[in-house]
C-alpha cells in the first residue's frame, strides 16, 4: 500500500529526510514501517522489495577476542557516504524464472518458486541485472559491496550476529548440528527454506545469516586498522566475495563478519544474490 510522502517525512525514524528521489520511479508500491523504509517493483506480477540504508558508519571485520573468527577480519572502522537500497530478501526463484525465463536452482521442492534461487554464479548475476534493469526504465540494479552488505547485516550490531552472541536454527537455516562457540544444537534442514523465513533483523531486512550465501560486486580487499570511506575490494581478480553462511555449513560461517571469495564462473546450489540500488 502506498503510504503518503508528508506522513512518511513525518515519521521517518532515522531523523533524516527520506532520499530526495523518494519513491524511484520504478517504485509501484512504496511506504514507511517499524523498520524504515520500503518501496517495490514488479515483473511479471512477482514483487521484490528493497529497503532503504542510511549511511553511517560501523566496524566492520570482528574484534580479537570473538570466538572463531579468522585472521583476515581485522576490525576497522568503515564509512559508508551514501545510502543505499537493499532487498528485504534474496532473490526468489520466482524473481529469476520471472527475468531470465528460466530457474537454474537444483533445489526445486515441489514448485516451490519462493525458494531462493542459487547455482547462479557471479557473471550470471551481471546478466540477471542487466536483464531486470531493462525490464523496468530508472532501475539500476546491482550487486551490494562486501562493505554495503555487513554494514545491512550487522544492521546496528557488533556481535558475532545481528541476533547477539549466538544464532539458533529457529533464527536461520543452516547445518545445525555445527553451531557456534559451544551453542545449544539445532535442527539440520538439508535443503533451503523461502526467502522470507524467520525474523528480519532490525533494518527489516530477511536471512542475512544462513539459508544461501550472497554474491558481492567486488573481490577481496586486504583489512588493517585505518579507517576506510566507500571502500571497494579489488575488481581486476576472477574471485568475487560471498557473504552469509548458507544451510549447508555451521554457524561459524553464517557470522556478520565472516567473508570467503569464490571464481566468478563459480556456481553452487549454496550461493545466491540479493541487489542494491544507489
Amino acid at each position: 500500500m502506498t503510504t503518503d510522502l508528508a506522513e512518511i517525512d513525518n515519521k521517518c525514524r532515522w531523523k533524516q529526510r527520506p532520499p530526495s528521489s523518494f519513491p524511484s520511479r520504478w517504485a509501484c508500491e512504496w511506504g514507511f514501517d517499524d523498520y524504515g523504509l520500503w518501496q517495490s517493483f514488479k515483473v511479471k506480477g512477482i514483487l521484490y522489495k528493497m529497503r532503504y540504508i542510511c549511511p553511517g558508519s560501523f566496524l566492520m571485520g570482528s574484534p580479537d577476542d570473538e570466538p572463531e573468527r579468522d585472521i583476515d577480519e581485522t576490525q576497522h572502522q568503515v564509512t559508508l557516504t551514501q545510502g543505499y537500497w537493499l532487498g528485504e530478501t534474496t532473490v526468489s526463484q520466482a524473481l529469476c524464472q520471472a527475468v531470465m525465463g528460466n530457474n537454474p536452482s537444483r533445489s526445486q521442492q515441489d514448485g516451490n518458486i519462493n525458494l531462493p534461487v542459487e547455482c547462479i554464479s557471479w557473471d550470471d548475476c551481471q546478466q540477471f541485472c542487466a536483464q531486470l534493469n531493462s525490464l523496468i526504465p530508472g532501475l539500476a540494479l546491482t550487486l551490494p559491496t562486501e562493505a554495503q552488505w555487513e554494514y545491512a547485516c550487522r544492521a546496528g550490531t557488533q556481535t558475532p550476529f545481528s541476533t547477539g552472541a549466538q544464532l539458533t536454527t529457529e533464527q536461520a537455516n543452516y547445518h545445525g548440528h555445527y553451531p557456534y562457540s559451544n551453542g545449544a544444537k539445532g535442527e539440520y534442514r538439508k535443503k533451503t527454506v523461502a526467502v522470507d523465513a524467520f525474523e528480519p533483523n532490525a533494518w527489516g531486512l530477511l536471512q542475512m545469516h544462513g539459508n544461501v550465501y550472497e554474491w558481492c560486486k567486488d573481490g577481496m580487499r586486504d583489512y588493517s586498522q585505518q579507517a576506510a570511506t566507500d571502500p571497494v575490494g579489488d575488481v581486476d581478480r576472477p574471485e568475487r566475495v560471498v557473504r552469509g553462511g548458507s544451510w549447508i555449513y555451521g554457524a561459524r560461517l553464517c557470522r556478520s563478519a565472516y567473508r570467503s571469495d569464490y571464481g566468478s564462473s563459480n556456481y553452487r546450489f549454496n550461493i545466491g544474490l540479493r541487489v542494491t540500488q544507489i
